[in-house]
This record gives C-alpha cells, structure tokens and sequence, in this order.
C-alpha cells in the first residue's frame, strides 16, 4: 500500500477551484459505458455528482487565505498483491476508502467542540480509478530513456533526408530503431515502455479529494501541518494541533489486513520504507532474518519496484553492506517511491 497526501496546486494549474481537478479525474469515464461509470462517493452517499463536489468543496474554505490550499488530494495505491485479495474492487476498495477516513480523522490532534475528530467532521469526495500510464518518473521509462534518445535521433536523421537537406540509407535507419526498440530492457507486450502508456494488470487506485475545513467549515484541519501532537496558547487557551501521518499511513495498512485478512510481507509495510531510507544496514537485517518463503516473496517485491537484488547475495553472518551499494538501492526505491503507482 502506498498512500500520498498532496496539498492544493497553488502555481495556476487549479487555481481557486476544485473543479479542474475534478474534471481530470473524470478522464477514465470517457472512456467506459454509461453502466460502467465510477462515481464520487463519501460517506453519506456512493454517487455523488461532479457538480456538488465543486459546490461542496469551493463552497467550504471560511476564512481561509487565498495562499492557503482549500483541499487536499489523498492517492492511495494498493499493490498487485493486495488487490488480489479483493473480491470485489469497485465495492470493496469504497468500503476501505471510508475506514481509510476514519484513520484520518483519528490522526488529527485537535478537537471539535470538546471531542475527538470523527468520520463525520471531515468533508470529502473519493474516486476509484482503475488505470494507470507509465510517468516519466517510473523506473522503467528512465532506464528506457537512452534507447529512446537514440530512436529520436534517428528518426530526426529520417526527417532531413526525407526533405533533402542530407543523405542516408533510410532503410539501414529504421532497421537500427527496430533493433533499438527490441533492445530495450523494459518491455510490455513487445513494446518498449514509454511515458503514457498503459500500465498492463491489475491498476485500481483511489483518489480523494478533502476539504482544508471540517464539515461546519469553522475549524482547520489541515493534514500538511508540521506540527505533530503537540499544544499550543492561542487567545489565552492550550490548544491541540497537528496530524501524524506517520500513524495514518500504518493505520491505513492494519485496517486493509484486517478489513480483507491480508498477510503482509515485511518488505510491503510502511515501516520497512522508512527503515530502508533512513538505515538501510537495519533494512538488509530484517529482510535477512524472514523465513525462507516470506524472504522469497521480499525480493519479488523489491524486485518489481526496480531494485537490483542480485546484490544482496551476501551471507547473513556478512551485513556490513558496502556504502556504494545502499546507495544504488537506495535511489532505486526512491524512484519508486517518487511514482504514482510503487508497481507491485
């Protein structure tokens, strides 16, 4: 499970309204069946219009400055693994999609007229999408790119021999871009992997759009706040602050295990990602002491999200790994982590 939380565009891109991006996740739709649409939902209602999500969430930012994002987007990615487990994505991830927000709820530090945040304080559209395309972040388009470098060249070089501004064997060009486009080390169906094609497999995601105000639209609830757990005085009162995502993206992983009785592997766990980019000597340690199978089915996983495990084969006894290899690994799980989708 791989889970972001990204604040409002402030460049231009959204301005002051929800309604480019909610236009945007509408793409998939124009694409499917009437029947097959998917439609928002929250947690009063499983369709939800485009045009009273706009309403809703343009329409809740009291108070709020014009610097201050008046939404959050919440992306959360299962793996191939986990939806595997599902028997129904659609339903099932729309069910998740709402214990999800209860975590969410519970990791704010603050109360609402002398409680608690709850589920129903928080205002929000979700969206399930069930495809992906390749970014140029993904690990597979950046180790493509140098063949893809060459293919442009030369079919640049077809171009001006085309117009009789050089000369050339055109036919000895395009042959040496078909040996390219087969040498490429990343393929998907016989085609090199490139920048907004279709991801093959199983691709389900949820989006969710939160608004900056709780439900009254009196209180902040912001989930980029830096501030974790902690007090402050405002007005002469001790007031809570701060949301703890640390708490949120592992809560949001034990409510799938337990919403789907899912066995996750060490290697799928938030904890084992922080652990690995902040001692990755400690990450080896653990993945070295898995029994056999779950070992096996680490590697897999480490493998699909580009890492290079072949270098890994060191005895246990040996886990003084040397600094040039954590860091090769340790810029393969970035470029992952940077993804929209971790691949797995």
């Amino acid at each position: 499970m791989y889970i972001t939380i990204t604040k409002q565009k402030m460049d231009g891109n959204f301005g002051q309204s929800v309604a480019d991006f909610v236009a945007y996740l509408e793409k998939e739709n124009e694409q499917r069946s009437l029947e097959d649409h998917e439609h928002f939902f929250n947690q009063f209602s499983t369709d939800v219009p485009t045009d009273e999500v706009v309403r809703e969430i343009d329409g809740n930012t009291a108070k709020l400055k014009r610097t201050e994002p008046k939404f959050y987007s919440i992306t959360v990615n299962p793996s191939a693994y986990e939806l595997k487990r599902l028997q129904n994505p659609s339903e099932d991830l729309k069910r998740y999609t709402i214990e999800v927000m209860k975590d969410y709820a519970a990791c704010f530090n603050r109360e609402i007229d002398g409680r608690p945040v709850s589920l129903n304080d928080i205002k929000f559209f979700a969206k399930i999408e069930h495809q992906r395309t390749f970014m140029g972040t993904d690990w597979q388009v950046r180790q493509n790119q140098p063949y893809a470098t060459k293919i442009l060249d030369l079919k640049n070089r077809i171009g001006r021999i085309e117009q009789g501004k050089t000369q050339g064997n055109i036919t000895k060009l395009r042959n040496r871009i078909a040996r390219l486009e087969k040498e490429a080390p990343h393929q998907q169906n016989g085609k090199r992997i490139v920048q907004g094609m279709a991801k093959e497999g199983p691709q389900t995601h949820i989006h969710i759009i939160v608004s900056r105000k709780d439900m009254s639209n009196k209180y902040s609830l912001s989930p980029g706040s830096k501030y974790r757990h902690s007090d402050t005085i405002f007005n002469g009162k001790s007031v809570k602050r701060g949301f703890d995502r640390d708490s949120f993206f592992s809560a949001s992983e034990k409510t799938f295990d337990k919403l789907f009785v899912y066995k996750r592997n060490y290697a799928e766990t938030y904890h084992a990602r922080k652990t690995f980019l902040n001692d990755p000597k400690q990450y080896f340690t653990m993945i070295s002491g898995l029994p056999t199978h779950e070992k096996l089915i680490a590697f897999t996983i480490m493998r699909k999200t580009g890492l290079d495990y072949s270098m890994l084969n060191i005895p246990t006894n040996k886990v003084q790994l040397a600094l040039k290899t954590i860091q090769r690994l340790k810029r393969g799980l970035d470029r992952a982590v940077q993804s929209a989708s971790i691949g797995i």
